[in-house]
């Protein structure tokens, strides 16, 4: 929300202008014309009488007037004022005004009108309240100055507070209120004297601030007089009261000489004021005395003693002219306004404005006798807004950007780090501060911090070189190059090619030099090699080098540096030319490490031929260790091109690792090792034929391919495999019996079980062999089995046999036969009698009857059965037809189950038929009606529920259905 204030303020706007401040290479900027760093605006307030003493604090003013009248107003919100009369309360004069940094605490200080009865006073009024408050301890002493809590916040309590008098007293006190009352009857919550710097004398304090350190329980407290200024440093717990007082204590019996800085001054008062960045801790003071202004740094961490702050203190003049003519004393200001870079001093008739850093002075405004007498320059310590009052108006000043021009004050003076973080904003500035800094440095022969600061700034860049290139002075030009490269956009291919080629000549041209020196394994060498990989290794010389191989590659050549010509290789991943290069000086092996430290499994594909011929075994390690990266498939034209025993066995070890650890099941892998195990290892092929088993559709090789081969490699026991896996059981026999005459059982063994006489062909094939090649009777009278018969064989043998060599077997061949005859006329009268006794059972049956008693009971729900229709079986079961039904149709199966429904309809529907549709016969001379019941009765009553195959099948059904477990569970607890 804008104040009133700010909403009156009249403020001029110049006209911006343009001019050219520098001209830096290939760059001109145009800067702004920039309004003054202080300017006045004067506000809209009259006060009714005139205005003796001011103080304003985070936006809250209080201002006393020559009626005795106390005025307050917010100067955020002018309409919150009020006045008080201080008739009220005292009849002394007004000596002083103190207010806190928050707005909320003020205390005024009065001394007695009759030097008689001289009773100075400090009384207390809270910005909730209009009734001033006094205590009898604050009488006895005229306080000039207090220190203010800077950490409290409150508005109920001031928090720990010093208090200065006119004889050098320091007292420690703090006040508290509880609602519009005080604690206790007494305003201050304890009162302790805590040090004494007047010693005696009339040596007021003109001013009290003491600082806690964030973070820490340390203290500073700065205190001054007119003539000194006292400096304390230490540590306090805020638990103790006083708190203060622990500060003080260790400076009891410390000399007076080292805890304050001296300036001898005949004046009656000095002013001391702080600035802070971040309200907290202060940055830097102002210290004014008779002999000038006292500036200095403040460090918390660092100044713990006077000693270190007194060497970082400057003395600076006043602005000049000090006398308004010879004949009158000199004018000292009566108050100041710190910034950051400046100082406003404040006269009866004008405020000066000076700059700390160059003395000179940038404002200056002289006050007319309408306004009356200047009271005070008051800058506000929370807000940072600066206000001057005299006697009858007020005015605000604004600062402007007064960091504007320091770059220029710490460029002249060699603050380069100073100058640059305040020229940051400003490019021109900026590269005029880098420009000095690097002619600087070059001057005084520090070629390597001047070449960084020249990279940094813009400027011409063939000037800078040929500075470097006339001293003589390659490295440092190397690093001017390589930064220029770091600050290059990646876009500017053009540019970054020719620093990159350039800082590589630069490399090479050293490192050559150090050959040439014979100190090629010296550390400088090695320093300069390290710094050479290191640049090649960044991601944008590593694209450029890619992109510009051929010029590196020649450079690289033209100095003789071969090692480098094969890093550059690796850094550019280049890697097929390093690998052509090995191969092209016969250093297999060498490509082969090549080929193994890189990603790219394309080189693999393309170089593994050629290696495979030279270095086949540290290949095939190759190739096995990289494992599924590579594809087998890809691999296969370096693997069909080898020749020689040691290849074939790599190529094998390879093929098997595939087929074995990789589970591949290409069938041009499985096809190559075949081939291979027909050619050179005919026991490896029958191991790897009867690993792949006997099912044509899981064998992972080709079945025709395998055959043809191994018929070409006259693997015959391979072939006969292979004969019985394309069910070609006589072709497998027949060369089985080539081979060998238990291959040939083997394969008979193997033939389908089904056919018989397939079966039987093959044994007569091996039978018809063993006697006519071997002519081995015995040896043939033992393949005689259920399927091969004594008169299947005989024809084999020679007509001039005698029948001496079959007596037995045509026996045993007649004897069998005459068995099985017997067998037959056995089963034949077996049946003939089971036939018969089926035929009188039935007989017997249908004369069968039985009496049922009147108190006979259905089997299922326990009621009388002749009540209604019912079932009765031979078994003795008894079921109601609707029980019956009931229980027996959750087991039967779908179709039965619809069959039944259908059934039960149709008989429905012919009850409520006339009799006469009802009496109608079909073919069978039975009714409709008749045959529908008696299919139901097919159906239901086929067998006993309790004595049938029914009961049988679900004998493993649970007494209780899962869908009625909870509920009978509930019921039997």
């Amino acid at each position: 929300m804008t104040s009133l204030f700010d909403q009156l303020e009249q403020v001029s706007l110049r006209t911006k202008g343009s001019s050219d401040l520098s001209s830096l290479g290939v760059m001109d900027v145009l800067l702004d014309e920039e309004p003054a760093i202080f300017t006045k605006s004067k506000k809209d307030f009259t006060p009714l009488d005139k205005v003796t003493h001011v103080v304003i604090a985070n936006k809250f003013m209080v201002l006393a007037m020559a009626n005795n009248v106390l005025f307050r107003m917010n100067l955020h919100s002018p309409s919150e004022r009020n006045e008080i009369s201080l008739n009220k309360y005292t009849q002394g004069k007004l000596t002083n005004l103190f207010l806190d940094p928050t707005g909320n605490h003020l205390f005024l200080t009065f001394a007695s009108k009759s030097k008689s009865t001289e009773m100075p006073e400090l009384m207390y009024l809270s910005r909730k309240s209009d009734k001033i408050k006094t205590s009898g301890k604050f009488r006895t002493n005229e306080f000039t100055a207090i220190g203010w809590n800077n950490m409290n916040e409150s508005d109920s309590t001031t928090g720990p507070i010093l208090l200065g008098t006119s004889k050098g007293l320091i007292f420690e006190t703090e006040i508290s209120l509880e609602g519009d009352k005080f604690f206790a009857p007494s305003l201050e919550q304890y009162w302790r004297q805590v040090f004494d710097i007047g010693k005696n004398t009339n040596t007021p304090v003109t001013t009290l601030e003491y600082f806690q350190v964030p973070g820490t329980n340390k203290y500073m407290i700065f205190a001054a007089t007119p003539s000194r200024l006292y400096y304390f440093y230490g540590s306090a717990e805020m638990e103790e009261k006083p708190v203060l007082q622990q500060v003080f204590q260790k400076y009891l019996n410390v000399s007076e000489t080292d805890i304050f800085l001296a300036s001898e001054s005949r004046l009656g008062y000095s002013r001391l004021q702080f600035w802070s960045e971040n309200l907290i801790m202060p940055n830097q003071f102002a210290w004014v005395t008779e002999k000038g202004i006292y500036f200095g740094q403040i460090d918390d961490l660092k100044d713990n003693r006077i000693a270190t702050v007194k060497d970082k203190v400057s003395l600076l003049p006043y602005p000049k002219p000090l006398y308004e003519d010879y004949s009158q004393s000199p004018k000292y200001p009566i108050a100041i306004a710190l910034t950051e870079f400046h100082i406003l001093l404040a006269y009866t008739d004008s405020i000066k404005g000076m700059c700390l850093l160059s003395k000179e002075v940038v404002y200056e405004d002289q006050y007319n006798e309408a306004f009356g007498k200047l009271v005070s320059v008051i800058r506000d310590s929370r807000t940072g807004d600066i206000w001057a009052l005299s006697e009858n108006a007020m005015f605000r000043f604004k600062v402007h950007r007064e960091e504007r021009n320091i770059w220029q004050i710490f460029c002249v003076n060699n603050q380069f780090d100073l100058a640059k973080k305040y020229s940051r904003g400003n490019e021109v500035c900026y590269n005029q501060v880098l420009l000095k800094e690097a002619d600087m440095l070059f001057e005084q022969k520090e070629y390597i911090l001047s070449a960084q600061r020249f990279a940094e700034a813009q400027s011409s860049f063939e000037e800078i070189c040929l500075k470097f290139l006339k001293v003589d002075e390659p490295d440092s030009l190397k690093i001017f190059l390589r930064n220029k490269l770091s600050a290059l956009d990646p876009k500017q291919k053009t540019q970054i090619t020719m620093l990159v080629v350039w800082v590589v000549e630069l490399y090479l041209t050293k490192l050559e030099e150090i050959r040439l020196q014979g100190l090629e394994k010296s550390a400088s060498y090695d320093e300069v090699q390290k710094q050479f990989e290191t640049f090649i290794a960044l991601q944008e010389v590593a694209d450029c080098i890619r992109s510009n191989k051929s010029t590196i590659y020649e450079l690289m050549e033209s100095h003789g540096d071969k090692g480098n010509l094969i890093k550059l290789t690796i850094v550019s991943k280049d890697f097929e030319r390093l690998i052509r290069h090995h191969i092209f000086k016969n250093n297999f092996r060498d490509a082969l490490e090549v080929l193994k430290s890189q990603n790219n499994f394309e080189l693999y594909y393309q170089f593994a031929p050629v290696l495979m011929q030279e270095v086949p075994k540290p290949l095939v390690n190759t190739l096995i260790d990289q494992g599924k990266k590579l594809g087998p498939l890809r691999l296969l034209p370096a693997l069909v091109s080898c020749n020689g025993e040691l290849h074939y066995l790599e190529v094998i070890r390879y093929l098997e690792f595939c087929i074995v650890k990789l589970k591949n099941a290409d069938k041009a892998i499985h096809n190559l090792l075949v081939s291979f195990y027909a050619k050179y290892d005919s026991k490896k092929l029958m191991e790897y034929l009867n690993s792949q088993g006997q099912e044509v559709s899981l064998i992972n090789y080709d079945v025709y391919f395998t055959l043809r081969l191994c018929a070409e490699q006259q693997q015959n026991e391979a072939c006969v495999k292979l004969y019985g896996l394309l069910n070609l059981w006589e072709s497998a026999v027949d060369l089985a019996l080539k081979v060998n005459l238990e291959l040939a059982k083997t394969m008979a063994d193997m033939s389908p079980e089904n056919d018989l006489e397939l079966k039987k062909k093959l044994w007569l094939k091996i039978a018809q062999h063993v006697v006519s090649e071997k002519n081995d009777i015995q040896e043939a009278m033992k393949y005689l089995s259920d399927l091969i018969k004594i008169e299947d064989i005989l024809p084999f043998f020679s007509d001039f046999l005698t029948i001496d060599h079959f007596k037995d077997a045509i026996c045993n061949s007649l004897r069998e036969y005459n068995q099985k005859i017997q067998a037959l006329k056995e089963e034949m009268e077996e049946a003939t009698n089971s036939a018969e006794q089926v035929r009188n059972e039935i007989h017997s049956f249908r004369n069968c009857f039985t009496y049922i008693s009147s108190a006979d009971k259905c089997e299922v729900c326990n009621m009388i059965l002749m009540v209604r229709p019912f079932y009765f079986f031979p078994c003795n079961h008894m079921f109601h037809s609707d029980c019956l039904l009931a229980e027996l149709e959750p087991c039967l199966g779908m179709t039965k189950r619809n069959r039944l429904s259908d059934l039960e309809k149709q008989l429905e529907s012919l009850n409520t038929q006339s009799n006469s549709d009802n009496n109608s016969t079909g073919l069978s001379g039975m009714t409709r009606r008749d045959q529908v019941k008696a299919e139901i009765d097919n159906i239901i009553a086929s067998e006993c529920l309790y004595c049938g195959e029914n009961m049988i099948r679900n004998v493993d059904k649970p007494f209780i259905e899962d869908f009625e477990y909870e509920s009978i569970t509930r019921e039997w607890q």
